[in-house]
């Protein structure tokens, strides 16, 4: 069986497991192995990589995308096929847009400028060596365990529909399927919208969320009233390419077929 080296073994690689046909290596620090500590990154050889790992807490550069590419280099492991899973925070404040993958990047936080230069280190390394790589541009995450419910017991308020923001949303088993189909031999390198079809403002997401959980919704006020907004970047992420070029179809279209399926099958978060 190939094997495939799983750089960041976390919820989203929990989740893509069963649906892939390799013998898994796990670079995670609870196997020992430490992207900041580059003697740590001993690497078997490999048919595919699947780079799952965040960026450094802090800086405008990726070091642990760095000294993963050293690794490689190092111990001249070169994949049949790359992919990384990035943030759709690369395209900063698009002010409510629609952005499909041709938009110019325009990270707003360092956080989203950590993860484009992965993506650039990436690209070069990958080019290099005539690896095939796939981007996958990720928006919020959530599934039923994966919801700000902490934030809603705490009710702080959101911004009111005239001052608020778009977000965008992947269920988490929605993006291991995608994971699992771009290490496929067949999926087609390039960047990819890796989100779902919703098109919903932040302060419609949280009452929904609340609705879901049996919470109060959160109040809505003024923007500038806001203490702690969970971004001020509005964008609506289009999903074709990877719909017509990774043929890929969503278990949960939209936030609200999710939390219907959760609602139907498990019990309700307690409040």
């Amino acid at each position: 069986m190939k094997r495939l080296i799983i750089a960041g073994f976390g919820d989203v690689a929990r989740r893509a497991l069963p649906l892939l046909p390799f013998e898994i290596f796990k670079l995670a620090r609870r196997d020992g192995f430490d992207l900041d500590r580059p003697e740590t990154l001993r690497l078997p050889p490999a048919a595919a990589l699947l780079h799952l790992a965040p960026p450094p807490p802090q800086g405008d550069r990726d070091t642990r995308t760095a000294n993963l590419i050293a690794a490689l280099e190092k111990g001249r492991i070169l994949p049949a096929r790359m992919v990384y899973v990035s943030t759709s925070g690369v395209y900063g404040d698009c002010a409510g847009e629609r952005v499909d993958e041709s938009r110019a990047p325009a990270p707003g936080t360092a956080r989203a400028r950590r993860r484009l230069d992965a993506e650039r280190q990436l690209a070069r390394w990958c080019d290099m060596h005539d690896i095939p790589l796939v981007i996958l541009r990720a928006p919020g995450i959530y599934a039923a365990d994966r919801l700000p419910l902490e934030r809603l017991r705490a009710g702080r308020p959101v911004a009111r529909a005239e001052d608020d923001i778009y977000t965008n949303h992947i269920h988490a088993d929605d993006l291991a399927r995608i994971v699992a189909r771009a290490l496929e031999d067949d999926a087609p390198p390039g960047t990819y919208n890796a989100a779902d079809d919703s098109e919903l403002l932040m302060a419609d997401w949280l009452d929904l969320v609340a609705d879901f959980a049996g919470l109060s919704r959160p109040p809505r006020v003024p923007r500038e009233q806001l203490v702690d907004p969970f971004t001020t970047e509005s964008r609506r992420l289009l999903n074709r390419k990877m719909k017509e070029q990774l043929r890929v179809d969503l278990h949960y279209p939209t936030v609200h077929h999710a939390l219907r399926n959760e609602h139907a099958t498990r019990p309700k978060q307690p409040a």
